[in-house]
């Protein structure tokens, strides 16, 4: 097994380091990621075990990735989801449920 790194194409990896005990500036990408989670799903959901945790934070995810647009990617998606082009003036919009309704995606009916 090779190690990542320059001899291999790989770029390298800092290694993971401890951070201090209720210390929030020392991983701010962490932190932030933690505050969203809580501000979009948490904090409008009631969950009743881990195991129900587990399921919301794994669509959180898919969501964040796919349909989440982020103002540091010019409003694009992480997954970089393509928009639909527009089926005339008659067609419908459909809105697919996400998170179980919390958020939804909009696109044009076939």
């Amino acid at each position: 097994m090779q190690r990542p790194g320059p001899h291999n194409g790989e770029c390298p990896r800092p290694a993971p380091r401890r951070t201090a005990f209720r210390s929030p500036w020392q991983n701010g990408i962490a932190e932030r990621w933690i505050g969203s989670v809580r501000r979009e799903l948490l904090d409008h959901s009631v969950v009743f075990n881990e195991r129900h945790l587990r399921r919301l934070l794994g669509e959180y995810v898919a969501y964040y990735h796919q349909d989440r647009t982020h103002y540091a990617l010019e409003k694009e998606t992480p997954g970089g989801r393509l928009p639909s082009a527009s089926q005339g003036a008659g067609a419908a919009i459909v809105a697919r449920r996400r998170l179980g309704g919390l958020q939804h995606r909009y696109h044009w009916a076939a």
